[in-house]
């Protein structure tokens, strides 16, 4: 029986987020798990992509493992803020634009080929607006975008995707792997072998490309390969981000904690920037409707014994900007 419209693309949206096949024909290799034709599977994808339910099908790389990144947030005066996001949101190294409930209401990712140059677009965007910003980079990860379970949170993490990782050095990158990086910004061509297109972009053999995506899994500076879902347009446009005040020494055990929770898709520590902000434990948690999330916070914080600590709760107002990283 054929695979109806729907539940092909339901199937595709949610079960190849990660496990995405690396190898020369992956399309067709997806459609016969699915048991349809790969043909089927190239057109769903592209008419999900046009739809804005998918970003691209390709690699999340781990955040700071090449390049440079940081979470930023300001103060922008009511009147002053839809001008300001569209400044920010103007520069290429920005791919998440946010207005949030908080007096730091707009908050911003940006992404560097290196530390200096990262530095400078920061500078950059405080001269441009007129407005200065917290640098928030991360610390540590305890769980980050590891996919986005669709038909309810879905289950609980395992111990291998949530456990503390200490952030390392950025890693060197030979010039081939530069060109691949810059064309893996784009996703992964829909076409039957593209691989071998990506290969033919870069200067290399498919065989090379597909070696590299590889070890760059197995080493962790690709956090997953797969459909890149957008979460608002599937419907969950409750978006917020709880942020913790907790001790030092005790933020590594609370955040694994965190990150195990069936309801948190993000969770990680960045620095407190006193004395405007105090926190230093963030964690995302999406729904499809602000009430959900507002249970599941308070179930939460009052699970894990969280009451005594310090906590705000920034729902995301207007999506200014949302994309991928990009590293040049």
């Amino acid at each position: 029986m054929a695979l109806p419209a729907a539940a092909l693309d339901f199937r595709l949206l949610n079960e190849f987020q990660h496990d995405f096949p690396l190898c020369s024909a992956p399309f067709a290799e997806l459609a016969s798990s699915l048991g349809v034709a790969e043909a089927e599977v190239l057109k769903s994808l592209e008419a999900l992509r046009r739809e804005g339910k998918i970003a691209r099908v390709g690699a999340v790389f781990a955040p700071r493992r090449i390049g440079a990144s940081t979470l930023a947030a300001m103060a922008v005066p009511a009147a002053r803020l839809a001008a300001v996001a569209d400044v920010i949101s103007r520069f290429p190294e920005v791919n998440h634009n946010y207005e949030r409930e908080h007096h730091y209401n707009l908050w911003f990712v940006v992404t560097a080929g290196s530390e200096g140059q990262l530095q400078a677009v920061l500078g950059a965007i405080e001269r441009a607006t007129g407005c200065p910003l917290l640098k928030l980079p991360l610390l540590e990860e305890y769980h980050i975008d590891l996919g986005f379970a669709l038909g309810g949170q879905g289950g609980k993490p395992s111990a291998a995707q949530v456990r503390r990782r200490i952030l390392m050095p950025p890693t060197t990158l030979d010039a081939v792997e530069r060109r691949l990086v810059i064309a893996l910004q784009e996703g992964l061509p829909l076409f039957v072998r593209p691989f071998a297109l990506l290969a033919s972009r870069v200067g290399c053999d498919e065989g090379e490309v597909l070696e590299r995506i590889r070890r760059w899994c197995s080493e962790g500076i690709i956090k997953r390969f797969g459909v890149i879902v957008r979460h608002h347009e599937l419907g969950y446009t409750a978006n917020a981000m709880l942020v913790h005040d907790i001790p030092d020494a005790a933020v590594g055990e609370i955040g694994e904690r965190m990150a195990r929770e069936a309801g948190v898709t993000l969770c990680y520590r960045r620095p407190r920037v006193l004395p405007g902000w105090p926190y230093n434990l963030f964690c995302m948690i999406h729904g499809q409707v602000r009430a959900e999330v507002e249970a599941t916070i308070a179930e939460l914080r009052a699970r894990l014994q969280l009451s005594d600590y310090a906590h705000a709760v920034l729902f995301s107002l207007t999506r200014f900007k949302q994309g991928g990283a990009r590293y040049a």
